[in-house]
């Protein structure tokens, strides 16, 4: 039996999961209206500690010009991956006074 028979699965809009997923964060919702949620990660980062911005509801691109301000502020480096924002080192106090200031609510989560 030839393997070159295999049937593989498509259509034509493609993966309806992901088209899901960008649709979802294609408007930003007001800073009034969200919460951010500020974790500390080390996990997978050989050791190296993260502090991440989780749980906001904004475009792709206003998300990047958070992140951008976010790093200016704290004077650190970082990025935007999978909906979060991650700045380099333990800088939650720092972010949550920058966030407060743009209008966001902040809940401080993790240890």
């Amino acid at each position: 039996m030839s393997n070159n028979n295999r049937t593989v699965w498509s259509s034509e809009d493609g993966d309806l999961r992901k088209q899901a997923q960008t649709i979802s964060r294609a408007k930003s919702l007001p800073p009034g209206q969200q919460t951010a949620y500020l974790h500390r990660e080390s996990g997978g980062r050989g050791g190296k500690t993260v502090s991440v911005v989780k749980n906001l509801i904004l475009a792709e691109e206003d998300l990047k010009t958070l992140a951008k301000k976010l790093k200016q502020e704290c004077g650190a480096g970082g990025t935007v991956k999978d909906g979060t924002i991650e700045i380099q080192g333990e800088r939650r106090q720092r972010m949550a006074e920058v966030l407060r200031k743009l209008g966001y609510k902040v809940k401080i989560a993790g240890g």
